[in-house]
């Protein structure tokens, strides 16, 4: 009786075999990128911090279009909210036949309390119910082609350019967030800051941030190779970004351009020697918003279901689907 062949495997730089002529491999890019043009993607953006910091300017121009609306005339209730209120508004931008099913949740009322205790709960069970949405149709036994994705890839932090070090609601609020989702600090409105004060508040916050252990987006943790490495250890070091926000054009030296006009000039907002708004948006935008997606996916995700999924192997009263409704403490919740 023959012994059964035992395949052998080959020395690591021997696993790639020289081809004989053209197959066609490399056309599977372009295979992935027609059916990204037909289908589009989602990306889904949460901006949080205290009113008059420019987050809803901010979006606008990030995305270079009316993405984030405000009411013309506030009434008073609207101006201060008592407490925070999550609102999603959702547009499909094309550019170059290519669809963005975008998703901008702003949250009114953080931070603009006198007493801004917990004021982080109403953000953190909102994060939670879209892993929650996305778990309850990923187990059905008959699920849909594509789930909808609500998840929150990327949180943006607006930080009070003060000057001085990080508030202790800013501290709590991304070393509880940061382990939910992915968070990018910015320094809001930084025209207001000399270069020496700009570079100085951002040390010192980055000492905040090593100092109590927060991790903020891009993580160290999640460098797949030394070429990630090497471009997120540059980001690093200019985050947290001091940014401006601007939605009208000026013209200068004959050209038009998105900037703030002072007394004293134009403040360019895609001149990275008047501020670091062009980090943000490659950062968002151009080099890591699949990264942010998939650490959302494989890792914030993952902790998540994971933990849902434990949960409900355990005796206790569960609700729809078997899964009992718990939120990020551990507590029952309502979801």
């Amino acid at each position: 009786m023959e012994a059964a062949a035992v395949p052998q495997e080959l020395p690591p730089d021997r696993g790639a075999h020289e081809l004989f002529g053209y197959v066609g491999i490399e056309a599977v890019l372009e295979q992935m990128k027609v059916k990204t043009m037909k289908m589009g993607f989602e990306f889904n953006i949460m901006v949080v911090g205290q009113s008059g910091l420019g987050k809803s300017t901010m979006v606008n121009t990030l995305f270079k279009s009316k993405v984030s609306r405000k009411a013309s005339q506030p009434s008073q209730e609207e101006r201060i909210p008592k407490t925070v209120q999550l609102q999603s508004v959702t547009h499909v931008i094309e550019e170059k036949g290519v669809k963005m099913k975008l998703t901008v949740t702003d949250t009114p009322g953080f931070g603009d309390q006198i007493n801004n205790e917990n004021c982080w709960d109403p953000i953190i069970k909102y994060i939670n119910e879209q892993y929650e949405r996305y778990l309850r149709e990923e187990i059905l036994i008959t699920r849909k082609r594509k789930i909808p994705d609500s998840r929150v890839h990327g949180c943006v932090y607006f930080i009070p350019p003060t000057g001085h070090w990080l508030r202790p609601l800013d501290l709590e609020f991304m070393r509880r967030l940061s382990k939910i989702v992915n968070v990018v600090p910015v320094i809001a409105k930084a025209d207001t800051l000399t270069l020496e004060e700009r570079e100085e508040f951002k040390q010192r916050i980055q000492q905040d941030l090593k100092a109590h252990s927060i991790s903020v987006y891009p993580q160290e943790d999640f460098d797949e190779d030394p070429d990630d490495r090497l471009l997120n250890d540059r980001i690093r070091e200019k985050i947290p970004f001091a940014v401006v926000g601007a939605d009208q054009e000026h013209q200068v030296n004959g050209k038009r351009v998105l900037g703030r006009k002072t007394k004293w000039g134009i403040i360019e907002v895609e001149n990275p020697e008047h501020c670091e708004f062009p980090m943000l948006r490659d950062l968002l935008i151009r080099s890591h918003l699949q990264d942010l997606k998939d650490i959302t996916h494989n890792v914030h995700y993952e902790s998540y279901r994971v933990r849902r999924l434990n949960e409900s192997n355990r005796p206790a009263p569960s609700s729809n689907n078997g899964l009992p409704g718990r939120d990020e403490d551990g507590e029952e919740s309502n979801l």
